[in-house]
C-alpha cells in the first residue's frame, strides 16, 4: 500500500524525455517575441560576456531573496584573488516581506549607508543589484517587476522598475557614493561567479528556496533581441523556468499531492514546475504524503502528530537529515528535533521510520529527475553535450546527502558519457552581483 501511494512520483526516463522536449518547446517560443504564450519567460539579461579576467578594482553588491538580505564589497586583485565583506545574511523579517515599496527600498538603501560608513568607504563603487524575482529587463539598469514570489508580497513595486525605485530611495536617504550599473537575477550571479575562470561555464542553475535556470544564448537565436547582434554575439537569458507547466505542460505528472499543495499555496497556479522542485515546497508534500498514509493507518497507526497537524510544518531542511547514509540507522531519524529542541517524531517504530525515509526519498528523487530533464533541456539546445559546466547554488543542492548524485544519474540515463560538470558557485547571489558590475564596468570603458 505505501509503495502503491508513492509510485505516483515516479518519473520514468521516457517521462524526463518527455519534459524535456517540451521545456525547448517553451524556451524556443520564450525567445520568439515579447508577447508569447511560453509559461518560460526568457528574459534578456543584457549580461554579454562572462568575466575574461581582466576585471580589477572595487564593487558593491546588493542581494535581496527569498530567505536573505545583504550589503557585500568585492574587491578582485591584479592576481585574479578575491577579498569579500558582507553584512551578516538577514532575513526579511514578515513585516518587510508585507509592506509598501517605500519601506523595502529605504530598508535598503539605510543598510547601505550603514555598511558604507562602517567600512570607510567614500568614493563612489560601481553597484550590482542582485534581485532574486521575475524581472522583464529593459536594459542591464532597468528591469520591472511581473510578480513577487517566495512568500513576499510589497504593495506598489509589480510592473514598476526596480532599479528606478532604488534609485529614488536613495535620494530620499542622501545615498552618494555609489553607481548602480546592473540589476541581477541571483540565476545569472550564480553562472557569472563560477564564470570567473570557468570560460566553458554555460549554464546557471538555482536549486534552494526556489529554482531557476539560465543559460548563455547566441542572439541569432533570439528573435525578441533587440540589440546590435553583430556588437553582441551572445547573452544570458534568465529562463524562469519555475513557471513552466502554468499552460498544463506538467499537468500528466502532477498528482493529487501536487493539487493539494498548490490549494494551500499563496500563489495557486503559479511555479508548477518549482513547486514540484524546491526547498520551500518539498517538506510540504513530504507532510501532505505522510498525512495520508495516517489517514489509511500505514504510519504511526492512524495517529496524527503535531509535524504532520498544520501547513509547513514538517521542514524541509528535514529531509536532509532523514535521508543521510543508506537507511539502516534509524536513531537519525527517531532522534530529529524541531527548532524548539522537541522530538519531531516522538514513539515512531522502526516501521515508522522506514516509510518515512520512503517517502522523503520518493519527493526528493522526483524533484532531482525533473531538475536534471531541465539541464538536459538546456545542454541540448545550446549544443554543448561534450563539454558544458553547470554553475550551482541554493540551500536544497548544498544541504540534501543525494539530490546532486541523483541529478547526475537522471542525466546519465538521458544522456550517457555526456560532459555535463555540475559545479557549486560559490555565493552566486553576492559575489556574482560584483562580477556583473566588473563586466559591465570593462565593457563600459571598452
Amino acid at each position: 500500500m505505501v509503495e502503491e501511494a508513492l509510485k505516483q512520483f515516479e518519473v520514468t526516463k521516457d517521462g524526463m524525455e518527455k519534459i524535456a522536449k517540451r521545456l525547448n518547446e517553451s524556451f524556443v517560443e520564450g525567445l520568439s517575441r515579447e508577447e508569447h504564450n511560453s509559461s518560460v519567460k526568457m528574459f534578456v539579461t543584457y549580461v554579454h560576456s562572462l568575466p575574461d579576467g581582466s576585471e580589477v578594482g572595487d564593487y558593491l553588491a546588493l542581494d535581496l531573496g527569498g530567505s536573505n538580505f545583504r550589503v557585500l564589497k568585492i574587491v578582485i586583485k591584479e592576481d585574479g584573488s578575491i577579498d569579500q565583506v558582507a553584512t551578516p545574511e538577514k532575513l526579511p523579517d514578515a513585516k518587510i516581506k508585507g509592506s509598501k515599496q517605500e519601506e523595502l527600498f529605504d530598508y535598503i538603501a539605510d543598510s547601505v549607508i550603514k555598511f558604507t560608513a562602517g567600512h570607510n568607504i567614500k568614493t563612489t563603487l560601481p553597484l550590482g543589484f542582485t534581485f532574486s524575482f521575475p524581472v522583464n529587463q529593459l536594459s542591464l539598469t532597468s528591469g520591472l517587476l511581473v510578480r513577487w514570489t517566495k512568500d513576499f508580497d510589497v504593495e506598489g513595486v509589480v510592473g514598476k522598475d526596480v532599479v528606478q525605485l532604488l534609485m529614488k530611495a536613495f535620494e530620499r536617504k542622501n545615498v552618494k557614493n555609489v553607481d548602480v550599473v546592473a540589476l541581477v537575477n541571483d540565476t545569472t550571479g550564480t553562472q557569472m561567479a563560477l564564470g570567473w575562470g570557468n570560460p566553458d561555464c554555460y549554464v546557471g542553475l538555482i536549486l534552494g528556496t526556489g529554482t531557476n535556470a539560465c543559460y548563455m544564448e547566441q542572439t541569432s537565436n533570439i528573435p525578441k533581441y533587440t540589440g546590435d547582434k553583430s556588437k553582441h554575439p551572445q547573452v544570458i537569458i534568465n529562463c524562469e523556468w519555475g513557471a513552466f507547466g502554468e499552460k498544463g505542460e506538467l499537468d500528466d505528472f502532477r498528482t493529487p499531492i501536487d493539487e493539494e499543495l498548490d490549494k494551500g499555496a499563496k500563489n495557486v497556479k503559479e511555479q508548477p514546475y518549482e513547486k514540484m522542485i524546491s526547498g520551500k515546497y518539498l517538506g510540504e508534500m513530504v507532510r501532505l504524503v505522510c498525512h495520508s498514509l495516517i489517514e489509511k493507518k500505514l504510519l504511526f497507526g492512524g495517529k496524527v502528530l503535531p509535524a504532520f497537524e498544520q501547513r509547513e510544518k514538517f521542514e524541509s531542511a528535514y529531509l536532509s537529515t532523514i535521508e543521510v547514509g543508506d537507511g539502516k540507522d534509524l536513531s537519525m531519524i527517531k532522534n530529529l528535533k524541531d527548532k524548539e529542541k522537541q522530538l519531531v517524531l516522538p514513539d515512531a517504530t522502526d516501521d515508522d521510520c522506514k516509510i518515512i525515509r520512503k517517502v522523503c526519498e520518493a519527493v526528493s528523487t522526483r524533484a532531482a529527475r525533473l531538475a536534471a530533464a531541465g539541464i538536459i533541456a538546456l545542454v541540448r539546445k545550446i549544443n554543448k553535450l561534450e563539454k558544458c559546466t553547470v554553475a550551482v547554488d541554493g540551500s536544497l543542492y548544498k544541504l540534501h546527502p543525494h539530490f546532486k548524485d541523483r541529478m547526475i544519474a537522471a542525466m546519465e540515463e538521458m544522456e550517457p558519457k555526456n560532459g555535463i560538470t555540475m559545479k557549486l558557485s560559490e555565493d552566486g547571489s553576492g559575489r556574482g552581483a560584483a562580477m556583473v558590475a566588473a563586466v559591465a564596468h570593462r565593457m563600459k570603458k571598452q
